[in-house]
């Protein structure tokens, strides 16, 4: 069986403060660092065999400690642009431009100069597919707009069906097959600490 083990970074500094970050390089939270301590053991009992992550740094802080300090790095599992809405509280977004936001989280709206939703999609679903290659047991450390993306991709769930992961959570695709035909939800959202139902983009 093949697996693809995705996991969201942990709280950074900004999703503290319920800011979007897009492509934005912030660190984690001590929040954070705590919640990725906490699953290592999770994904090490689940022995990847490649470990891939963004390049940005509260990704590739969150793969040094689940234990994977050799991820390799790959620009392209970067989480979605958000152009102009960088930084942007979330809060001021829904009250001032709300249905916007909505259609953003939707897949259906594009924020000014920032990439799309189709481009996000390709972008991460082909690095992912790519990196799969070979690999029985691929951990991907990337950002919680890459799996909402993933699973768009893999499986056909759209995003406007699916809640933010939680940080530092796991969310399994499983496959028979190297095929992206055949891909199935094996678990969804998971984190030793309990769940997290309102975790910010």
């Amino acid at each position: 069986m093949k697996r693809l083990l995705l996991v969201r970074h942990g709280e950074s500094e900004w999703n503290a403060t319920r800011r979007l970050q897009g492509q934005a390089d912030i660190s984690l939270s001590e929040t954070g660092r705590q919640q990725a301590t906490a699953l290592a053991e999770t994904v090490r009992s689940l022995r990847p065999d490649r470990t891939v992550a963004s390049d940005l740094r509260r990704a590739g802080e969150t793969a040094t400690l689940l234990g994977y300090p050799e991820a390799e790095p790959m620009p392209a599992l970067r989480e979605i642009d958000v152009g102009a809405w960088t930084g942007v509280e979330i809060a001021d977004l829904i009250a001032g431009q709300g249905e916007a936001y909505r259609s953003w989280r939707a897949g259906s709206f594009t924020p000014p100069s920032g990439e799309s939703w189709d481009q996000f999609k390709s972008r991460t679903s082909g690095a992912v597919f790519d990196a799969s290659a070979g690999a029985e047991r691929l951990l991907v450390v990337c950002h919680g707009g890459v799996i909402r993306a993933l699973l768009e991709a893999f499986i056909g769930l759209p995003p406007a069906r699916i809640i933010p992961v939680g940080p530092a959570s796991v969310t399994i695709l499983a496959a028979k097959s190297d095929g992206r035909d055949d891909m199935r939800l094996e678990l969804f959202n998971y984190s030793p600490l309990g769940p997290v139902l309102d975790a910010p983009d």
